[in-house]
């Protein structure tokens, strides 16, 4: 499972797993970086962009953005080389080409878990839509149809239930913090 952070984007709010809100913030840095001191209303007008293309394609507001939907995003909006030259003459952060991309870090493998937040019975179809990035409603329904009219047994079920491991706890400090 990974970790969430809730932006504003465009005067929306957005959830973004925490890949994904690196890769955006160093895309608007480096556009930033690349625009006249005065050119506020432009960076707004690229976050009212970016949040257009984000409503556009996430189906429901409770959908996390991934690394995948930044990446899209940024490969429609153009490069931050296409805004101009940087101010400082430095590198940028953000990947501007397929190349960059492929050296950017990759994000971990996901696993499968029983959910411990979306669960009726054991967690298993909520395990299964947070893997898949599936509505649990959807999944319940489809392992019930499943179940009453062909296919998939209640035995594999149970077995589901005893082979998947439970969703590791989240231990909160005092000393994470939040970004």
């Amino acid at each position: 499972m990974k970790e969430t952070v809730t932006l504003n984007i465009g005067s929306e709010a957005f959830t973004l797993d925490k890949d994904a809100s690196r890769l955006l913030r160093s895309y608007l840095n480096d556009i930033r970086s690349r625009l006249p001191e005065d050119e506020a209303e432009t960076i707004d007008d690229i976050e009212v962009r970016i949040a257009e293309i984000f409503r556009d394609r996430i189906s429901s507001p409770m959908r996390v953005i991934t690394i995948e939907t930044v990446r899209a995003t940024m490969k429609q909006l153009g490069a931050p080389s296409d805004f101009g030259e940087r101010r400082d003459g430095t590198r940028s952060e953000a990947p501007e080409t397929e190349d960059d991309a492929a050296e950017a870090p990759s994000p971990a493998p996901r696993k499968l878990y029983r959910s411990r937040n979306e669960r009726s019975i054991a967690g298993i179809c909520g395990g299964l839509a947070a893997y898949f990035d599936a509505d649990p409603t959807m999944v319940r329904l489809l392992m019930l149809l499943l179940i009453l009219f062909g296919g998939l047994s209640i035995w594999a079920y149970i077995i589901l239930w005893i082979v998947i491991p439970e969703e590791p706890r989240h231990r909160f400090s005092l000393n994470d913090k939040k970004r």
